[in-house]
């Protein structure tokens, strides 16, 4: 059974999440919270979070995205997956910068909600890492071909005409366009700057102007292509194929 919580100041709200939770075919445990303080002062386990963005703060200081920071920092076993509830489009960048698995816009449409709630529980039953199958791409340098797995490659930069791949195992300078490695690996890398062809697998954090690598590197985020990565990354996650 999945511990679902809602955290919404509105309690119409509340309750009609709560009834929608109800038809989905997955057994929940559901726990409701007014604030934020309501929330952080119950120690249950939280599998999934359905959380309201503009939550007033009710004295607590915190809003929606304050409590979504708090929870991220703590040092959990496992930490719940959020779904961010708003009644406003422009908060939904903000809204994985807290690594938010999608959020809803109000009035909540039954059919997305349903969509949207069962990939969440498909992301909990799977776990933190999913398997998945290998995939390899063979490069050319001066005196030798190289056959690399996908996983190996943090991020691949540009450099006078050759790329350089950024290993797990140290670096691969190889003769290949970035623009033609854009488009061959879409699916699992991002071209975040002109630059950089970024591994969504390997990302741990972003900023409106950065993004942090696993490896501890941190890389320039074009501003055009902010709002597009958030999207891609967004999708990336839904798909499960995080490592």
């Amino acid at each position: 059974m999945i511990r679902t919580a809602i955290c919404d100041d509105e309690a119409k709200t509340r309750a009609y999440l709560s009834a929608l939770i109800q038809t989905q075919p997955c057994p929940c445990e559901i726990v409701e919270y007014a604030s934020a303080g309501d929330y952080l002062g119950d120690y249950r386990k939280i599998d999934l979070l359905f959380l309201d963005i503009e939550l007033a703060s009710s004295g607590d200081g915190l809003n929606g995205m304050a409590l979504a920071r708090q929870i991220r920092q703590k040092k959990l076993h496992s930490q719940p997956v959020i779904i961010f509830v708003t009644g406003h489009e422009k908060y939904v960048f903000d809204a994985f910068d807290v690594d938010a698995f999608h959020y809803l816009l109000k009035p909540v449409d039954e059919e997305k909600f349903a969509r949207v709630f069962a990939r969440a529980v498909k992301q909990i039953y799977a776990g933190p890492k999913n398997p998945q199958k290998i995939r390899t791409l063979t490069f050319r340098s001066a005196n030798t071909h190289r056959t690399v797995p996908l996983d190996n490659i943090y991020y691949i930069e540009s450099s006078n005409h050759k790329v350089i791949l950024h290993l797990k195992d140290g670096e691969f300078v190889c003769y290949a366009r970035i623009r033609d490695l854009e488009s061959e690996l879409q699916d699992q890398f991002f071209r975040i700057h002109k630059g950089y062809l970024a591994n969504l697998s390997y990302i741990e954090g972003y900023s409106r102007s950065e993004v942090t690598m696993a490896s501890g590197e941190r890389l320039l985020l074009s501003k055009y292509k902010y709002p597009e990565f958030v999207k891609a990354y967004l999708r990336f996650l839904e798909r499960g194929t995080a490592l």
